[in-house]
């Protein structure tokens, strides 16, 4: 298990209120680490990378993902949320990654959000 494997199970997925994630490489838009059957296709990757590439479109179309229209509820230079009949979906970036991260309806998603962005704010202190 790599590093950033452990990291996404240790700081997201025990706290049971985070059902998928994944960290992608920014720039080149690909996974490094993901949840068991979180698999993301490079269309989605390069889609989640274009997001912060362009905020005010995000904030007005939100994302198509897995089968579900989100909306954005809030879009800045660091973090998208976005959310869907119960359903979220986080992406926070750092320098050099994007955490992705989904929640459902019987999660809580404030504890969604402390946990990515907690793990964002290590990563970015690393430097990463």
């Amino acid at each position: 298990m790599n590093q950033f494997q452990s990291l996404i199970n240790d700081c997201l997925i025990d706290t049971r209120h985070v059902e998928h994630a994944a960290i992608l490489v920014a720039k080149k838009a690909i996974s490094v680490a993901a949840t068991t059957r979180f698999n993301l296709s490079s269309q989605q990757a390069h889609m989640f990378a274009d997001a912060f590439k362009q905020l005010m479109s995000t904030r007005e179309h939100g994302f198509y993902f897995q089968e579900r229209l989100y909306s954005c509820v809030r879009a800045d230079k660091n973090s998208i949320y976005s959310k869907c009949e119960g359903h979220g979906l986080l992406l926070v970036k750092t320098a050099l990654y994007i955490i992705v991260a989904t929640y459902n309806e019987n999660m809580y998603p404030s504890v969604c959000v402390e946990a990515v962005e907690k793990l964002a704010e290590y990563l970015r202190e690393k430097g990463k």
